[in-house]
């Protein structure tokens, strides 16, 4: 089962945009993204930088950092960030999707694990027709 944990638990970098040198980003995101569901830790850095650990089975990093613009935060839209941000973003619902974790879903695993048991072979199937299983 720890095999499974690392490939649940992600440990992302937030950068935020620098315009506003007297606000302190990392700080008040890191009081905001720790209420959080699925949010292990976040760890601010420096002013314009956080370190975020969370479940993927519960969030992922664009929930988070929309979250954060929604809130008023700027992130760092440089060209580096930008590419960085998508792919993390295109991974992560690869993995979500392969969990079987749906946006918005709150039952993800239990999910899984009914399909899983529903394809398997076992004595709790009825035999008949789905026709005759309506009629009676």
């Amino acid at each position: 089962m720890e095999g499974r944990e690392d490939i649940l638990t992600q440990r992302r970098e937030i950068h935020f945009c620098g315009l506003n040198p007297h606000r302190d980003h990392a700080r008040e995101a890191s009081q905001l993204l720790g209420e959080q569901p699925g949010v292990i830790e976040v760890m601010p850095v420096s002013r314009l930088f956080l370190h975020v650990t969370y479940r993927l089975d519960e969030t992922c990093l664009q929930a988070l950092e929309e979250l954060l613009v929604d809130n008023g935060f700027h992130l760092d839209s440089s060209l580096l960030f930008k590419l960085k941000r998508a792919l993390y973003y295109y991974t992560e619902r690869v993995k979500r999707d392969n969990l079987g974790c749906g946006r918005g879903s709150t039952n993800c695993t239990t999910r899984v694990f009914v399909s899983r048991y529903s394809r398997l072979p076992h004595g709790c199937r009825d035999s008949r027709p789905e026709h005759w299983r309506r009629y009676l």
